[in-house]
């Protein structure tokens, strides 16, 4: 018996940082919006734990058990006092390194398929509480749709949204690693004062009505400075998107993605085609938001 998961891909449209704390994550104002971007985990019984993968950048996904859908599946089965044999495979869509959450999915659909297929019947709470422990974005890739994520991220709040919205993703020739944009971002913002991160009141109502234009004026990425002084060509992808008429552009959480949204889906596949005539990026995909979570297929 296998169980197979469907987990989206998400945008930060706003990502507000605030001063690195002693422990040395960053207090966020994190509004989340997962997209019609997906990975698949399938979940089948075997002798011991193992991992697989294909699909765009497959060789870059960890196969040990620093995967985290290895983690999960392993946390999950601590939890409940069992061995986590079980042969995890990853079909992989959403962009790896790319500030849009793949790895996180992969942790959150391994943790709904290993409770599917163990039929431990985890709360939707004890779920929640294992993906805060496996990494601030993996909470949001269960739930899906869009919300609010504050303390590290992982405290959420589900928000409301009036409507599909249309994004164009570039992808960039090369990774980022988070934890470097963060260092960066540190760097950046020495000798000044960080103020709390807050969401966006104008944000949020103009998610909430859907609003593109309101929204367009009000995206916001903390994290940007930090990702174009480590990869300063992704200026060049966001004039290219923004010379094609999207509404408004932004780096993708930590990077290297580009982000582009668009008054509709004819005006996303417009942007699509421009980006990649541009010569400033690897691959371009467009998809609509919210979409659900994890989900069992």
């Amino acid at each position: 018996m296998s169980v197979t998961v469907r987990v989206p891909a998400k945008v930060n449209v706003q990502l507000a940082v605030g001063a690195a704390r002693p422990d040395g994550f960053h207090d966020l104002a994190n509004v989340f919006l997962a997209v019609g971007l997906y990975d698949e985990v399938t979940v089948t019984a075997a002798d011991e734990l193992r991992v697989t993968c294909t699909g765009p950048d497959a060789d870059q996904v960890p196969l040990d058990r620093t995967n985290l859908a290895a983690r999960a599946a392993l946390a999950l089965a601590e939890r409940y006092g069992r061995t986590a044999d079980v042969h995890l495979h990853i079909a992989k869509d959403i962009p790896v390194a790319g500030g849009m959450a793949g790895g996180s999915a992969d942790g959150a659909g391994a943790l709904l398929a290993c409770d599917a297929l163990w039929g431990t019947g985890a709360s939707r709470e004890e779920l929640l509480d294992i993906c805060a422990e496996l990494g601030s974005d993996v909470p949001f890739s269960l739930v899906g749709g869009a919300a609010l994520g504050t303390g590290r991220g992982e405290r959420l709040t589900e928000l409301e949204v009036g409507g599909d919205l249309h994004w164009v993703f570039a992808m960039a020739a090369r990774g980022l690693s988070t934890p470097a944009v963060f260092r960066e971002f540190d760097r950046l913002a020495e000798g000044r004062e960080i103020p709390e991160p807050v969401a966006s009141r104008e944000l949020l109502d103009a998610l909430a009505k859907g609003d593109v234009d309101a929204l367009a004026a009000t995206l916001s990425n903390d994290l940007q400075p930090a990702a174009l002084s480590l990869f300063p060509e992704l200026a060049d992808t966001l004039a290219a998107g923004r010379a094609a008429g999207a509404l408004a552009t932004l780096v993708s959480g930590s990077g290297p993605t580009t982000a582009f949204l668009a008054r509709d889906a004819e005006g996303a596949e417009e942007v699509a085609g421009a980006l990649r005539a541009s010569g400033t990026c690897r691959t371009v995909r467009t998809a609509a938001g919210p979409v659900p979570g994890a989900t069992v297929v």
